[in-house]
């Protein structure tokens, strides 16, 4: 399909809608996981420990939606959940063993998927999308405060 300027909101909606298929039939050939678990496993891997709220923020679904996503993770044996040190009403979630075995796949994933994605860009050109889709994003997260 041929895009024009103001279809632009469309086509980062299609952007996003590929990327996910991209990445769920991958994940699907070792399992019934989706895009969002395998982004909760990469988010785990880099921050070590998160809270449900912290993840439900990041990956931009509501708690409910959030809860079920990392259930599965954890009836897998992929995360588990923790009390906080600080504050014993907050659950720590984090990768275990499995999991971050199972993170080296969802990382190569990604990488694959960044391969694609960046296919005749030069660094600048990388560089330059970057900038312009964070003011996009900002100017949409504004115009919501």
């Amino acid at each position: 399909m041929d895009y024009t300027i103001s279809q632009v909101p469309a086509l980062i909606s299609h952007i996003h809608t590929a990327n996910a298929e991209f990445t769920s039939k991958r994940l699907s050939a070792k399992g019934s996981w989706s895009s969002s678990h395998g982004y909760i496993l990469y988010l785990l891997a880099e921050n070590t420990t998160l809270t449900m709220s912290q993840i439900s923020r990041a990956i931009n679904r509501d708690k409910s939606t959030t809860t079920v996503l990392v259930r599965k993770l954890m009836d897998e044996g992929l995360i588990k959940s923790s009390p906080s040190k600080n504050d014993s009403r907050v659950r720590e979630i984090s990768l275990t063993a499995k999991g971050r075995k199972l993170n080296e796949l969802t990382t190569g994933i990604s990488k694959e998927l960044l391969e694609v994605c960046y296919k005749g860009f030069s660094a600048k050109e990388k560089q330059q999308l970057l900038s312009m889709l964070l003011k996009i994003s900002e100017n949409i997260d504004n115009s919501l405060k």
